[in-house]
């Protein structure tokens, strides 16, 4: 399983780019982000960028891989999933258009 890891760009050198989440600085490839510029945020896999996410998106990543560190630790959940436990599970548009027409199986 690999694991998007919220980094923010701090410079950028063709199509490498500095980023940082505060606790470790990386060199990350651009070239799947060509439009990435300076301060932007990107979600990382294995040293390359694969989209710009808002600052909203990072800190609700952030927060949920620091539940996850929190649990394997033995601590407790905190409000790492907060934004999941207040809207709930949802199905994507299509399985809720066919269940709202009265569909239940496949």
């Amino acid at each position: 399983m690999c694991v998007g890891l919220p980094l923010r760009i701090t410079a950028i050198d063709g199509i490498a780019a500095t980023a940082s989440n505060g606790a470790h600085v990386e060199m990350i490839d651009l070239s799947l982000t060509p439009e990435a510029q300076v301060g932007d945020w990107l979600l990382t896999f294995l040293g390359a960028a694969r989209e710009v996410i808002s600052a909203d998106e990072a800190q609700k990543i952030t927060a949920a891989l620091e539940g996850l560190r929190s649990v394997m630790r033995g601590d407790a959940l905190g409000d790492a999933f907060v934004d999941l436990e207040t809207s709930g599970p949802q199905l994507p548009p299509h399985l809720q258009a066919a269940l709202d027409a009265g569909h239940t199986t496949g």
